[in-house]
């Protein structure tokens, strides 16, 4: 993806990540590089991946880095990409989320995600994944 920088999203990642859920530059760009895919970088405070396919939007990722939590990058991030997803076409955007991080369920509530499904064990935590769903609508 022309303009996306890899290295400082791996960066991101890395500090807002725990070590087995990291993901390098190479992961980074295999995301990337996958049909419908593309990345909203905020440089030094966060990044999101998302990718479209038909009309649904799916969120691969979305890291902030700690010194930028709680100042509206990560709800900054979420409703570029929503914006983005729409006009590839998306009609619904979805996404996995520990059932564990507070945090993050509380962001995807407050954008107007709810929860549609689970995934069993699904992180290396053994925590299970909330599958989360927001319908899109077109801006005029």
């Amino acid at each position: 993806m022309s303009g996306f920088d890899i290295a400082e999203a791996a960066r991101l990642h890395a500090l807002a990540f725990e070590p087995a859920e990291r993901w390098g530059e190479d992961a980074i760009r295999l995301m990337l590089e996958m049909p419908g895919a593309f990345g909203v970088l905020r440089p030094g405070e966060g990044f999101l991946l998302c990718r479209v396919a038909a009309d649904e939007a799916e969120i691969l990722t979305l890291a902030v880095a700690p010194e930028s939590r709680r100042k509206g990058v990560g709800s900054a991030l979420l409703a570029e990409a929503m914006t983005g997803a729409v006009v590839r076409g998306a009609g619904a955007m979805f996404l996995e989320v520990s059932e564990r991080n507070a945090a993050a369920r509380g962001l995807y509530a407050a954008s107007g995600f709810s929860t549609v499904g689970r995934r069993k064990r699904y992180y290396p935590d053994g925590a299970d994944a909330l599958v989360l769903r927001r319908a899109l609508t077109p801006t005029p």
